[in-house]
């Protein structure tokens, strides 16, 4: 039975946060840990809290040991975009879109 843990709305685009994502796919969960904690990219650390509560939701039932758990599936869905507008010179306005996304991780035993 697959656990899984999901943040919604976080302050990433999606294809930044699908390329950390499809690096842990298939790893054991503590060596994706360990990946996680040494990339230097501010997506990783969203992606680690979701997986540690993965994780958490293995654990709590107390039948699961930590580690035999693999990430069987991590997947980034888009969430919805806040847009705002910059102004600039001659009354004319540019477009900023702030997206977010859904991050979403599962375990499961080995």
């Amino acid at each position: 039975m697959p656990w899984q843990s999901t943040q919604r709305f976080a302050k990433i685009t999606a294809r930044k946060a699908r390329l950390i994502t499809d690096m842990i796919k298939g790893y054991k969960a503590t060596y994706a840990l360990e990946l996680l904690e040494f990339t230097h990219q501010r997506g990783a650390r969203l992606v680690e809290k979701v997986l540690r509560t993965a994780m958490a939701n293995a654990d709590e039932q107390g039948r699961v040991d930590l580690d035999d758990l693999v990430v069987s599936g991590a997947w980034v869905n888009e969430g919805p975009t806040m847009k705002r507008w910059h102004p600039k010179d001659r009354g004319r306005a540019h477009p900023i879109l702030k997206r977010t996304s859904h991050i979403t991780v599962a375990v499961d035993v080995e």
